[in-house]
């Protein structure tokens, strides 16, 4: 998944959650039908808060038809009354040119008043911006200034993204500390890259004293929370006996479920690999939790 599909996940998960709660409690429970008349009732009327509502609606399809033309007109007439969660939504449908032509310009225009207004989600988006140069020049500077902000209201992604810039040493000197303290944070809040990062860290000594059964523990709940890296580095540490007892088995296991990832190929290699050390029987086992694992965790969000 690339960043601009993850940033679209993360904004359409937030109107959505903060959309429901408006609902409950700006109306007694009702029908979805009765609801969505009053809201069009109200937004109508020029209530911002209902048109955001109904601009939500539109673009999820809640209650009313998917429209993205709807949404983006709905959310426009709310966040020119200032609605910080509206020019939110205006600024994601731009990003992602969601019936709007896509417009990163546009973008950074409708995430920089909601960012200013403290919305940690345009914050956060904004310096995603800025950090890959979509509709400003690249500057890590500006980027690092905006996470900075997300960060400190909570925000895994501003955390996370603030621990990148501080290893690689983008828009800030290089600070493996720091980085591991930011990947710390979001870790904490279950952001699986955050969690892989902050194993990496461990493994190699970086910003915290090297250990390899910490490492472990990092990527395994990496690999738990769907990361596609976190599987293939706990296989190199099984395999090579670093921070556990060197466990072909393990190995195998972990290789089978990266492989399934963009490091495929890779994976695959290093798991064939493991499994000319297995007897048949213990290959038949890992074969068959592996399968178990892909059953238990491939309706999960990744």
């Amino acid at each position: 998944m690339n960043s601009r599909s993850w940033r679209w996940l993360i904004v359409s998960a937030l109107v959505i959650a903060a959309s429901g709660a408006w609902a409950q409690q700006s109306a007694p429970p009702a029908t979805d039908q009765q609801i969505v008349a009053v809201i069009k009732q109200q937004a109508a009327n020029g209530d911002a808060a209902a048109q955001w509502d109904l601009g939500v609606r539109y673009e999820h399809g809640k209650g009313v038809p998917q429209d993205y033309a709807q949404a983006a007109a709905w959310y426009r007439k709310a966040a020119e009354q200032g609605n910080a969660m509206a020019q939110l939504g205006l600024g994601g449908l731009y990003d992602f040119g969601h019936g709007v032509p896509q417009d990163s310009t546009q973008a950074v225009f409708w995430y920089r008043k909601a960012a200013e207004q403290g919305d940690a989600y345009a914050q956060e988006s904004l310096g995603n911006l800025y950090r890959n140069g979509f509709g400003v020049p690249p500057d890590d500077t500006q980027a690092m200034f905006w996470y900075r902000k997300a960060a400190g209201q909570g925000n895994a992604m501003g955390q996370f993204m603030l621990g990148v810039l501080y290893d690689n040493g983008d828009g800030v000197p290089q600070d493996y500390g720091q980085a591991a303290a930011w990947y710390r944070k979001a870790a904490e809040l279950g952001y699986a890259k955050a969690l892989d990062c902050l194993g990496d860290l461990y493994r190699d000594g970086k910003g915290v004293p090297q250990d390899y059964a910490q490492a472990a523990a990092w990527y395994r709940k990496a690999a738990e929370q769907g990361d596609d890296l976190g599987p293939y580095n706990l296989g190199n540490l099984y395999a090579v006996g670093y921070g556990a007892p060197q466990d072909f088995a393990e190995a195998y296991f972990w290789f089978d479920l990266a492989a399934a990832g963009p490091l495929g190929e890779l994976a695959a290699k290093h798991r064939d690999e493991a499994a000319s050390h297995l007897t048949p029987a213990d290959l038949s086992r890992e074969q068959e939790r592996a399968r178990k694992w892909f059953a238990a965790h491939q309706a999960k969000p990744q």
